[in-house]
């Protein structure tokens, strides 16, 4: 089975620079989506052959999560179930026979780190939330997890030390998370790649310069690590400041 994550940084713009190219090129078994920053009817897309869900957040224009995939759900819900969190359609989760799958725009901790201390909520409920469906049968998660785990993710790890996406507080987490029993799928079959990351700052010519982050991931539950085949970053895949980051699976 083939899975693709992409945050396309608004799904309308991201429509007209040769989305449905790489959708229909790419051929993925599920495809997921983060930041569509739109609300229901605002697209009309229904790609053939894939049962559409789309999660929209209340405020307009902003965050939103959607997942295509070929083969129905037994269920599907939206949110992880606590209000807190649950009004920017930051979660989609798909259930299996075999495993749960889970789509995820996880909050940014935002200039001067005002939403830090929310992040930290963030991580611990979302962490509890995947652990509890852990319990029942394997996790399949993807998103973009707005965090540079470790130097080797990023292009200027010590001028960024104390900025969103890479403080030690939101590092130490997505340690925390990986040690209570999930892999990070690209770490596991590229431990010490470098250069390779996932999202560009459209400003200094990021992209051009290759000086980027890698903060999109797949991550699955140690017990499917006999089932992990590749990883792969599609970075030659334009249209949004992140590109679409991909899992194979037997």
């Amino acid at each position: 089975m083939k899975f693709i994550s992409w945050n396309v940084n608004g799904l309308r713009a991201c429509v007209t620079k040769g989305f449905m190219d790489f959708f229909n090129e790419v051929d993925a078994d599920i495809f997921c989506l983060q930041e569509t920053k739109l609300q229901e009817g605002q697209i009309d897309l229904n790609p053939e052959g894939y049962e559409s869900y789309w999660n929209y957040a209340d405020k307009k224009g902003y965050s939103g999560t959607a997942i295509f995939t070929k083969k129905k759900p037994l269920s599907v819900a939206y949110g992880i179930g606590i209000d807190e969190h649950d009004h920017e359609g930051r979660v989609i989760t798909l259930e299996f026979e075999d495993f749960y799958f889970v789509t995820v725009y996880t909050p940014n901790s935002q200039t001067e780190l005002k939403r830090l201390e929310y992040r930290m909520r963030w991580e611990d409920d979302f962490r509890a939330y995947l652990k509890n469906l852990d319990s029942k049968k394997p996790v399949v998660m993807c998103g973009d997890l707005n965090v540079a785990h470790k130097e080797i993710d990023l292009k200027n790890p010590k001028t960024n030390r104390k900025n969103a996406g890479f403080t030690d507080e939101e590092r130490n987490k997505f340690t925390e998370f990986l040690e209570s029993g999930f892999i990070d799928t690209f770490r596991y079959f590229y431990p010490d790649a470098e250069g390779m990351y996932s999202w560009w700052s459209y400003r200094f010519n990021a992209r051009k310069n290759n000086a980027g982050w890698r903060i999109d991931y797949f991550c699955t539950s140690e017990s499917m690590k006999d089932r992990l085949v590749s990883a792969k970053i599609h970075n030659e895949v334009l249209g949004s400041d992140h590109c679409p980051v991909e899992l194979v699976i037997e």
